[in-house]
């Protein structure tokens, strides 16, 4: 791989990040600004994930348009290698199937029923984390049976450009769900132009707007000021290093419901707008401010998230090297500080 090469990738997806396309568009042309950096066999395999379960929401392949569900069923049911769920938790956040395998890639029971047959024999899989640590996708990539394995310096560009992947999927997700709502509790849109005017509403977004603090739209058409403070966040990324990442605030309303606004800048033709979303607070997203509330420490909190996501005591215990003692501890110290008496209550 050329250094050029590796540039030209690392450059061409934080400028996709920032772009604002929907999410089909993103994916095809990262595949494609991948490629020449990291050569792989078809094409590169995309999934978005829950960030709070880390399971599956969809699959993005050119040439796979469906993928089989005994495929996916497997990543759940049973136990095996490079897992996405396992590595889009792990520290290091990718992974190769010869390197989990210790170079016996016939060890994975889907190298063996699913990646033979399609005449792949390396796999690097690699989770779409934001900055912030949310993973929102992963990545697989393959090579045909017999090729070399996929070298650092390789794996270093993947690292590397990984966090612009996930903005720029979360950043699809967002305004594609909001410029096409669907029933009361959709998400609402709101574009404002270079100089903060709005261009645009979706439907329904001023009931948003009129539930958010100091918010008077419909009176005199003043933005609530974490709508405003959201999107200058958001503006200021369009300039920096990382064009494609997204403001993230979670407000109270006035109702006592939580909802969260997402900003994220939309560079075009030269012309800079941004785009606000707001939407009901999943409660994923309010998760570590109620923890913080609470007073839980970090460990408290690393515990509770992978209760969170159906982890056992066994494996929190495993993943955190610690006893399942210290587990059940942790555990003990979240129920007395929340109130809640057992992880069913």
């Amino acid at each position: 791989m050329s250094r050029n090469a590796t540039t030209r990738a690392r450059e061409r997806i934080a400028d996709l990040a920032g772009a604002g396309h929907d999410l089909v568009t993103f994916w095809t042309e990262a595949a494609e600004a991948l490629a020449p950096a990291v050569p792989c066999h078809l094409t590169a395999c995309f999934y978005t994930l829950d960030p709070a379960s880390l399971l599956v929401t969809s699959h993005y392949q050119d040439g796979l348009p469906e993928i089989p569900a005994e495929w996916l069923a497997e990543e759940y049911l049973g136990d095996d290698f490079n897992k996405i769920a396992d590595v889009a938790r792990s520290p290091r956040g990718i992974s190769t199937l010869h390197e989990a395998t210790g170079g016996e890639p016939e060890r994975s029971h889907r190298y063996r029923t699913a990646m033979r047959e399609y005449g792949a024999g390396q796999e690097v899989v690699v989770a779409l984390r934001t900055r912030p640590g949310d993973a929102w996708g992963c990545l697989g990539l393959y090579r045909e049976v017999g090729a070399r394995t996929f070298d650092d310096q390789e794996l270093g560009l993947l690292r590397d450009v990984s966090a612009h992947l996930a903005e720029g999927a979360r950043r699809a997700l967002l305004i594609g769900e909001a410029a096409d709502p669907e029933g009361p509790d959709a998400p609402g849109l709101v574009v404002l132009r270079e100089d903060w005017s709005v261009e645009s509403l979706t439907p329904g977004v001023e009931r948003w707007l009129a539930e958010l603090p100091d918010g008077d739209w419909e009176a005199s058409n003043r933005l609530p000021s974490a709508v405003v403070a959201v999107a200058g966040q958001a503006r200021r990324t369009a300039d920096g290093a990382a064009p494609g990442e997204v403001a993230v605030a979670r407000v109270l309303t006035a109702s006592g419901r939580w909802v969260v606004l997402h900003g994220a800048s939309l560079v075009s033709d030269g012309a800079t707008r941004t785009a606000v979303i707001v939407e009901p607070a999943h409660p994923a997203r309010i998760a570590p401010l109620l923890m913080a509330a609470y007073g839980l420490t970090e460990r408290e909190q690393e515990v509770t998230r992978l209760v969170l996501q159906g982890e056992s005591t066994t494996a929190i215990a495993e993943g955190m090297s610690v006893s399942p003692h210290t587990v059940q501890q942790h555990l003990k110290g979240v129920f007395e500080k929340t109130g809640v008496r057992s992880r069913g209550s």
